[in-house]
This record gives C-alpha cells, structure tokens and sequence, in this order.
C-alpha cells in the first residue's frame, strides 16, 4: 500500500470515473486503473463498485482513513514552512451563507493583513453539506448551525440568532420593534418550506405552543426569501444573520418574542490535528467573530473570551 494508491482511489471516487480522476490527476486511465486495482488486491476487497462508481462498505472504510492521511500530509509540510517562516498554506474554511454575508469581508481582510502568506478558500453550503467535508478532510472547519451530532466532530460556539421578521413598509407591522408570536399568526408570512430546517424546527416549536402561521409564499433560500421581503412582496420570516448588511430601505426589522433562537458554532475534525494555518485562521475566525458579531441585529455572541 503506497500514498499514490490511496490518491488516486480518493479521485476516482470524487470524480465518479477513473477518465476524470486520470485527469485530475495529470495521468491516464490505465495508470489510475492499475493503482487501486494493487490496493484492492493487497486488502482482499473491491473498493469502488464499477457499475455505479460508488465506494462499497470497505471502500468507505479505507476513504475515511485514506483522506485523514491525505490531510495529515498536507499538514506536515504547512506546519514546517510555517514554523521556519511566517504562516502559509492553504485552509479551506466552510460557512453557512447567511453568516458568510457579514462574515466574509471582514474574515478575508484580517487573514490577508496578519498572514498575507496564508491562502484562504471560503466554501459556501448548508450545514448538511458542509460537516461532511469536515469530516473527510475536505475542510479544516467550518461554520455551521448547531447542535451537529457527527460522532468525531467537536463544535466551539459562537453565537445565537433570533429569528426575526423583515417588514415591508405600510405592511400593519412596520414599526413595532417587537410582536409576539400570536400577533404574528394574525398576517400571512413568507417561510422557508417543510423539509428545510429552518422551517421544520420553527413548525415543531409553534406546534408545542398551539400557533400556527400561514404562509404568504414558501421560497426555499433564506437570501432570496429576505431579498423579496426587502422588495416589498410581503413579510419573511428569517434568521438574524439572513438580515444583516442590508441597505436602509422601505422596510423595517421586527423582533418575535417566544421564538427560541438558532444557534451557530465552528467545528472541525477531532481525529485530526490542525495544522499552523489551520489554527492561526481559526483565531481570526474567533477573533473577527467576537468584534463584528455584536453589531449584528438580533445576534448574541455565545464565544467565551
């Protein structure tokens, strides 16, 4: 078993096909084939099912540990150039899209001034989409909604959000700082659809209450949602990070009194050590958090000092 084995069985996977993993990797077909056709005979087992191109059971077993190796590697030579010079390498850093909002800028700014060596790689997705990636070491950590029960991750918290409603002007609730959640049943609002989870933990906590609200529109993305509450369509319902960095517009913010608030953490792979880029950007992360997140409305930080 050698580490260009474990590569290229790492590509084929992630490409769906050993032509595309032959090009990634700058190599042909048969080179590809031939690696990993050694690795599944020295283990015993079929890695990669040729029909669907999907790993089998001992497939995933040896991709788990296969990208923790990968990682690992990759760690190893940041954290020497980075101890016999300033911090450099590359960190990939994952963000749920309504944190990345007012997040990013200010994260990019920061990285660039205190380790202009570094290279930063922002990932935008879902928190279901971005653990994953932690988890295979596709991410150094990201920033997600939390609870997250993946067994092997560990969640540093920082901060929660209310779940606030953006108010089109002359709509009967422009200008009331805060409603409970009984006046808000009384209008029609627009709401991420069942299925999502914003919508599904907002339904299960107004169920236990006895509220139910109508929906003027379900849209399935928490920018678009505030953009068309922002146009004048109708109110949206929204987590606070979703409203932030909006100009000053024909519209107002309206606190819900009642409603829990969503909680957001970084987290990272425990299996793994993180490299010096890794941890240098996690205290930016930390850092950049701590002054910008206070400004936000409706967001109260939960990161220890």
């Amino acid at each position: 078993m050698d580490l260009r084995q474990l590569n290229h069985l790492i590509a084929v996977v992630e490409h769906q096909s050993f032509s595309a993993a032959a090009r990634a990797l700058h190599t042909v077909q048969s080179n590809v084939s031939t690696h990993v056709a050694r690795l599944e005979k020295e283990l015993g087992a079929v890695l990669v099912d040729r029909h669907t191109m999907q790993p089998t059971s001992e497939g995933k077993a040896v991709l788990e540990r296969a990208r923790r190796i990968r990682t690992e590697l990759q760690a190893i030579s940041d954290d020497i150039v980075s101890m016999r010079h300033e911090v450099a390498g590359e960190v990939r850093i994952g963000c749920i899209g309504t944190t990345g909002r007012w997040m990013a800028t200010p994260l990019l700014r920061r990285l660039a001034e205190r380790h202009p060596a570094l290279h930063p790689v922002l990932v935008e997705a879902t928190t279901t989409s971005l653990t994953p990636r932690v988890m295979n070491g596709d991410l150094d950590m990201a920033i997600v909604n939390t609870p997250v029960v993946e067994a092997g991750m560990d969640c540093e918290p920082l901060f929660d959000e209310e779940r606030i409603i953006v108010v089109p002007g002359g709509h009967p609730l422009a200008g009331q700082g805060t409603i409970g959640i009984e006046q808000l049943a009384e209008h029609p609002v627009m709401l991420t659809p069942r299925g999502t989870t914003f919508r599904d933990a907002l339904d299960q906590e107004l169920a236990a209450s006895g509220v139910r609200l109508t929906a003027a529109a379900e849209v399935d993305g928490l920018r678009l949602l505030a953009s068309l509450a922002y146009q004048g369509y109708a109110p949206a319902l929204l987590p606070a990070s979703a409203v932030s960095g909006y100009p000053e517009g024909e519209w107002s913010l309206v606190h819900v009194e009642g409603l829990a608030r969503r909680s957001v953490g970084l987290v990272h792979n425990r299996r793994t050590t993180p490299s010096m880029p890794s941890r240098a950007a996690r205290d930016v992360v930390l850092e950049v958090i701590r002054e910008i997140a206070p400004h936000q409305p409706g967001i109260h930080v939960t990161l220890g000092g």
